[in-house]
């Protein structure tokens, strides 16, 4: 009766990129199997998976599962590094394999762990492996210092940039609207959660489209990119697996594109530090100034809801943003309270406020139309049966949510602009009095 063996292959993705594809290592077992005499059962592929731990893989376990019911009696691999590189996995394979009369055959080192001298040699050449990872590992992490040193890109790029070229960053044209409008939302409520709940209703997203969390919001704003200043190598993996900061001494600091000015950046900055300094929350505001005294064209009264920062009618539940309406309020006073100094400060700042809101207004009609393409190719799809019916409903849910939610943020926007343009007009005809 032929000897059954399956035939383990593990190439990993640079080992691929220079020429050392999967299907020749499986022709190399194969022909060793047909010398010998054996009769290829199973074929387990690993291609690209990291050798520093292969044990908990679906594959392995498969392979596992078939010595111990002794559907094969032994695995052949082109070398040790490509069997695993982890000695203590290597020496439980080992083990595992002779408690079941099961045998480790390695192409290029020509071993079998049936024997004594065979096992002496599985030890000294797994270690040799283990040697050879770590070696690797020391090399990368020179590497990653050198390109930190240098500016390098490296890892994920920030929200509200992207890359431009090889090694370097930009501004991302949509993303980098929103950002900045974190800060200004930030500096209106003085809080994370609230800051992401707007953006989201919006139906603005992170890179990966998912909805925008207060860490996020935290995390975002306290990220000095923004202001010019991008930091290379200031995380680690800690122990747990998950990122942590390093020591500031081991950062370096390199120029990047602004978003927002340096002033804005510290005033936000400023804030939060006051607030986790004294571990203490911003008050709630609930309570606005024009609350039941503004009235609707509708003729219903106005309210600020407390999950909502806006005048809303409750008969037709129009809304107005609460500083737009101040800054109306404000703007019927300057005439007796301010110079025309003072005004031309104004104006300029509003025509600066207006410029960014149509600049957004822009982004999301752009979104808006990427979104219907999206959806319309989802019918396409579910119409020529390319796509099951619940598949379709969960890959049409939140793109057609998010379509949605720009579509009630257009009115607003482009009321908002009406409003933030009143007062021209009054900046004229307080000019046409002084004169």
């Amino acid at each position: 009766m032929k000897k059954r063996v399956g035939i383990w292959i593990r190439v990993s993705t640079e080992d691929q990129k220079r020429g050392d594809s999967p299907e020749h290592h499986l022709d190399q077992a194969k022909t060793y199997a047909k010398l010998h005499d054996y009769e290829v059962t199973e074929i387990y592929d690993l291609t690209g998976v990291s050798g520093k731990t292969v044990k908990d893989h679906a594959e392995c376990q498969r392979m596992l599962m078939d010595i111990h019911r002794g559907h094969i009696s032994g695995l052949i691999f082109s070398k040790i590094a490509r069997f695993a590189r982890n000695t203590i996995e290597l020496l439980q394979f080992a083990n595992f394999f002779q408690e079941h009369n099961a045998d480790l055959i390695s192409l290029k080192e020509s071993f079998d762990t049936s024997t004594p001298a065979g096992r002496l040699f599985f030890r000294i050449i797994s270690s040799m492996a283990e040697w050879e990872r770590e070696e690797i590992v020391d090399r990368i992490n020179a590497s990653v210092e050198t390109r930190a040193k240098m500016g390098k890109v490296m890892g994920g790029i920030p929200y509200g940039y992207q890359r431009k070229g090889k090694d370097d960053i930009e501004l991302h044209p949509e993303e980098s609207i929103v950002r900045r409008k974190m800060y200004e939302l930030y500096l209106q409520h003085n809080r994370y959660g609230t800051v992401a709940r707007i953006l989201n209703e919006e139906g603005h997203r992170t890179k990966r489209g998912k909805k925008f969390s207060d860490m996020a919001i935290k995390r975002l704003l306290k990220d000095p990119i923004t202001k010019g200043v991008r930091r290379t190598r200031f995380t680690k993996v800690g122990k747990n697996g998950q990122p942590e900061l390093r020591d500031s001494s081991e950062w370096f600091f390199h120029k990047s594109p602004q978003i927002v000015s340096k002033e804005l950046w510290e005033s936000v900055n400023d804030i939060i530090n006051k607030y986790e300094s004294t571990k203490t929350q911003p008050f709630n505001k609930k309570l606005k100034l024009f609350t039941g005294f503004l009235h609707c064209e509708c003729g219903g009264k106005m309210y600020v809801p407390s999950a909502n920062p806006k005048y809303t009618c409750k008969k037709c539940r129009r809304k107005i943003p609460t500083e737009d309406i101040e800054e109306i309020f404000k703007s019927q006073l300057k005439q007796f309270l301010l110079s025309e100094d003072d005004i031309q400060k104004y104006y300029e700042s509003s025509q600066t406020g207006i410029r960014d809101k149509e600049r957004e207004l822009v982004v999301i009609k752009e979104k808006i139309e990427k979104l219907k393409t999206k959806i319309e190719k989802l019918f396409e799809l579910h119409e020529n049966n390319q796509i099951e019916t619940e598949r379709f409903n969960e890959f049409y849910k939140e793109p057609n949510e998010q379509l949605k939610q720009f579509e009630r943020t257009i009115p607003i926007l482009e009321s908002e602009i009406k409003i933030m343009n009143y007062p021209d007009a009054e900046r004229s005809r307080y000019q046409n009095n002084v004169s």
